[in-house]
């Protein structure tokens, strides 16, 4: 059998993983565990794990890559896709813009200051918070179900739950979201009760998942929509298309760009410390170490996806 480049890829991948994750394990004592939601600081502050997943379902995984951890703001971008199937883009880009802010993922300055008063992108949160309004469903229990279906799906995986300590967590302390979510009330963008978005949007962000899980729902996206695993398509390629922009564009908060000229990948953080990325075409990757930068991003998960990026020349650009 001839030598494809992958192959050669995958060796040094496996090869050298580990060494790779020892290295960037050491950036963990640069950043700080996420405590505004209390659940989440509890996490561990020295990890880090990552999976890598091919086409065929084989894995690349080194460090804590078994360590469980809820979606938080990466759900937003499997919500919005969901959205999209259940309403279309019109619908969706009537509620949401598709510009970066430029502010902190919470922040309400430009509901106020920027006509129409819509959120400038579905992946910050008054922006998520609007999508979860549009998930199908007579009642938010229906949609939260639906939810949770959708990513077991996308991650082959039926046991996904809701974490109920970090949902209950995250419904405690939410105050800005409650503020954002009124927000939206009063200027027309919400059509259903605050409550119930709210419940729909803690429930897919206490959504509790491995890297594994992460790489694997990476995986759908790298191939446009396609599992290649199951040779099943899930989701319409332009919507896929839809969400690899916005990722690019602001999936890692305000350091999207910065993020876009070191590592050159569509990617989305979560302040778990999580992070789900890929290579187009070939890879899902899933990575996790809890402490933050200032930016809300995992300092030694960056590190680590920007050492394998230079490494094989993964940057789109």
């Amino acid at each position: 059998m001839s030598h494809n480049p992958h192959d050669q890829t995958w060796k040094q991948l496996t090869d050298h993983l580990g060494e790779w994750v020892t290295e960037s394990k050491k950036r963990t004592t640069d950043g700080h565990v996420a405590s505004y939601i209390p659940e989440l600081a509890n996490a561990p502050a020295d990890i880090l794990g990552i999976c890598i997943m091919d086409a065929s379902g084989s894995i690349a995984a080194a460090g804590d890559s078994n360590f469980r951890f809820t979606l938080q703001s990466i759900s937003k971008v499997f919500t919005l896709i969901l959205a999209l199937m259940d309403n279309g883009e019109a619908a969706v880009f009537s509620k949401v813009g598709m510009e970066p802010t430029g502010d902190d993922f919470n922040s309400m300055l430009k509901l106020e200051l920027v006509e129409p008063g819509i959120p400038f992108n579905p992946l910050i949160n008054a922006g998520a918070i609007a999508i979860s309004s549009l998930i199908a469903g007579k009642d938010s229990t229906e949609q939260i179900a639906r939810i949770v279906t959708f990513f077991r799906e996308i991650a082959d995986n039926p046991s996904l739950e809701i974490n109920a300590d970090v949902y209950k967590s995250e419904s405690d302390t939410a105050h800005r979201n409650r503020s954002l979510a009124y927000f939206l009330k009063d200027n027309g963008v919400l059509d259903c009760e605050v409550d119930d978005v709210l419940r729909n949007y803690f429930s897919h962000c206490s959504i509790e998942v491995n890297c594994t899980d992460l790489a694997r729902m990476a995986l759908v996206l790298a191939h446009n929509g396609v599992d290649p695993i199951r040779n099943q398509r899930l989701i319409p390629r332009r919507f896929v298309q839809i969400a690899k922009t916005f990722m690019f564009t602001c999936g890692m908060y305000n350091a999207s760009g910065e993020f876009a000229m070191n590592v050159g990948l569509p990617a989305k953080s979560g302040v778990s410390g999580s992070i789900l990325s890929m290579v187009p075409g070939q890879y899902g990757i899933g990575v996790v170490s809890p402490p933050l930068n200032r930016k809300g991003n995992s300092t030694a998960g960056v590190h680590l996806l920007g050492k394998l990026s230079q490494e094989f020349d993964w940057s789109l650009f």
